[in-house]
């Protein structure tokens, strides 16, 4: 069976705190919350691929690796990398791509990768 993914989700302490650091720190745009009334639930803006969420949960948090493709993973590197917990340094990987991969509060893994 072929599938093609979707949707994901990361499930956070704190959705007000989560979405200030993906906002700063990331530089990502919130698309869309729920429930109105009282938000839980945050998904952010992409160009393709998965839509990528969060969703404010204390008893169930994820420690997920999530991998984003980025045009200029040098100049997105030198933005954040003051900023997050560094779990990978930059580097250039065997099969000729640059990644790197820091945590964001909860401690999920965030991969930035530039395709060759």
């Amino acid at each position: 069976m072929k599938t093609n993914l979707e949707h994901v989700r990361a499930n956070v302490l704190n959705l007000e705190a989560a979405i200030k650091w993906y906002k700063s720190v990331l530089g990502f745009e919130v698309t869309g919350q729920w429930p109105p009334e009282e938000p839980n639930y945050a998904h952010f803006g992409g160009e393709g691929g998965a839509t990528f969420a969060i969703m404010e949960d204390e008893l169930v948090p994820s420690r997920g690796r999530f991998n984003f493709t980025v045009d200029h993973v040098e100049e997105y590197w030198e933005q954040v990398k003051d900023n997050a917990v560094i779990v990978e340094e930059l580097f250039e990987t065997d099969y000729g791509s640059k990644k790197f991969t820091i945590k964001d509060l909860d401690g999920n893994e965030l991969g930035f990768v530039q395709r060759k």
